[in-house]
């Protein structure tokens, strides 16, 4: 006989292999089987926010579903920044949770469907008769729809008996989203017409075109139009010839390449919702330039697009560089006339800023020099995230993770490590946090220790400063003093659950991680670099955020 928690984590387990939580009162029975019962990976984190965080970023590098786990009430509750930004990113994972018994709630229960639903997650609540049923359709919700699925497990029922686990059905996912209709297709013939005579094409894409599996057809649309070439943050590497590509639009961009796109005549965006910050608050394009836009969303998501097309980024490159072939027409030529590394070279900055702590520019390029080539990046959310985007480059856009920053939140980036850690063993993981975010996670700095060990290894940002409040709310003459923070020894701090840490106050002070990279992983411990760098240099990304908010922008460093 198994019992109905046995049901929901058997069923699960046929189509995970991770599971990130905390065991409380409401999901004890659940873990004890899928301890004993299945073969799927559990890890335990030190917060229930962990929990989601390390899923999420389990899926962000390698596909699938991952899971979470966390009890009902204040375990519950502790979820929701994380299953907050799951929403918003569109990250399909499981979260199983305890929940009050059918018998109404008691005085530490809180109404968790009501929760889960203000933030956009959708609840299924598991009962004797069809927990794993129930479990299927959980599933099904998260991978159909890319957001995360609570799965809730009554008290009173966790432990009934509920006999033989039965039988259930594969979950169904829509396929990709041809484009069949009429509309479309005229629309496509539109958009391949002004391709064939555009002149300065660009193409641009983001994370849902990675997600669609387009490189290879963006690769070929590139070639047979002669465009220039970017993607945003989340989608960087997806183009497979990067002697024509920009790099990162907006803000995480070089000035030089983001005033090449204003020339376009004709830009398409595939699988990129047009952020504020990917639009550089709506001076990308030019006023004159043609935007279309692929996605797969109802409506175009920016108002500059002229036109949309609903559809999968992979199948709607591909219908485009057929009908240019039907069209017999020939690349532009304006790829050819453009010195992509010129307009793309980054300054190197001296060592020291006018306060005497380091540069962060400096330390980023030096770090980009040391870095292992097989690594994986993950951003914390915070000031310090122009340094990374701007300075190391990684070779496909599921070896860049952004954790916190669809929902503009601060403090997910050590459990993300671990996700990522789990997803990609062989690879290095590089954190890159803030004091403020690494404070607030710090919890699970022992996860990220316990489970990367000598593949991992985190950047602190240390400007003792919440650095994009001081960038914005100083400037506006509010009180600094609840900008700011402590100068904390965050070496100390992971040295005290495993780690090797390094205070870093010059660039000499690095050299400890060409020693490192150059050790076997087996034989080295997690690394912290705690670099103490200066709140006087601004980021450019910053810079335009401050323009955006009418500040007068300061001079700077």
């Amino acid at each position: 006989m198994s019992t109905v928690s046995a049901h929901v984590a058997l069923t699960l387990a046929r189509h995970l292999d991770h599971v990130f939580g905390i065991m409380g009162n409401g999901n004890a029975y659940f873990l004890d089987a899928l301890e004993r019962e299945t073969n799927a990976v559990y890890t335990p984190v030190r917060h229930e926010a962990g929990a989601v965080v390390a899923a999420d970023a389990f899926y962000r590098v390698c596909g699938g579903i991952a899971a979470a786990t966390a009890t009902y009430g204040a375990g519950f509750t502790n979820t929701l920044t994380a299953l907050a930004e799951a929403v918003q990113a569109r990250i399909p994972l499981i979260l199983v949770v305890g929940d009050e018994p059918t018998s109404g709630p008691r005085p530490w229960d809180v109404d968790q469907i009501a929760l889960a639903a203000a933030v956009g997650a959708r609840t299924y609540t598991v009962g004797r008769a069809d927990a794993a049923a129930t479990t299927i359709i959980a599933v099904e919700h998260a991978l159909t729809y890319r957001v995360p699925t609570v799965l809730a497990i009554p008290y009173d029922v966790a432990a009934l008996e509920a006999g033989p686990v039965p039988p259930a059905p594969e979950p169904r996912v829509p396929s990709p989203m041809q484009p069949a209709d009429p509309f479309t297709l005229a629309t496509l013939d539109l958009v391949a017409d002004a391709l064939a005579g555009a002149r300065r094409p660009f193409l641009l894409a983001g994370r849902g075109a990675w997600l669609a599996d387009a490189g290879a057809n963006l690769g070929e649309l590139a070639e047979a139009t002669g465009a220039v070439t970017a993607s945003t943050a989340l989608g960087r590497g997806i183009f497979p010839d990067s002697r024509h590509d920009l790099g990162v639009t907006g803000g995480f961009g070089a000035k030089p390449a983001m005033d090449l796109v204003h020339e376009a005549d004709v830009a398409i965006v595939f699988g990129a919702s047009l952020n504020q910050f990917t639009m550089r608050f709506g001076d990308l394009f030019a006023p004159q330039t043609q935007v279309v836009q692929v996605d797969t969303a109802q409506a175009a998501t920016h108002p500059h697009v002229g036109r949309f097309v609903r559809g999968d980024a992979r199948l709607v490159a591909g219908e485009l560089v057929e009908r240019l072939r039907a069209r017999g027409g020939s690349p532009s030529g304006w790829r050819e006339t453009i010195d992509v590394t010129a307009l793309t070279r980054r300054e190197r900055a001296g060592e020291f800023a006018s306060d005497g702590r380091l540069d962060p520019r400096a330390v980023a390029a030096r770090l980009a020099e040391l870095l292992p080539d097989d690594r994986v990046v993950v951003q914390d959310g915070g000031h310090f995230m122009g340094w990374p985007n701007m300075y190391w480059q990684v070779a496909s856009p599921e070896r860049m993770l952004m954790v916190g920053t669809a929902y503009q939140s601060i403090g997910l980036g050590m459990p993300s490590a671990a996700g990522a850690a789990l997803a990609k063993p062989e690879s290095t993981v590089v954190l890159s946090t803030g004091d403020g975010g690494g404070l607030m996670a710090l919890a699970d700095l022992e996860t990220a220790v316990r489970v990367a060990r000598g593949h991992g290894m985190a950047v602190v940002w240390n400007d003792a400063a919440y650095g994009a409040e001081v960038n914005l709310y100083g400037l506006k003459g509010l009180a600094r003093e609840p900008m700011l923070i402590p100068d904390v020894d965050f070496a100390a701090l992971a040295a005290s659950v495993g780690a090797e840490g390094v205070v870093v106050r010059s660039l000499a002070d690095l050299d400890r991680l060409e020693s490192w990279t150059a050790t076997p992983a087996a034989e080295r411990r997690f690394l912290l670099l705690d670099c103490r760098i200066s709140p006087n240099v601004i980021s450019p990304h910053q810079r335009e955020v401050i323009r955006a908010n009418g500040v007068p922008e300061p001079a700077g460093d």
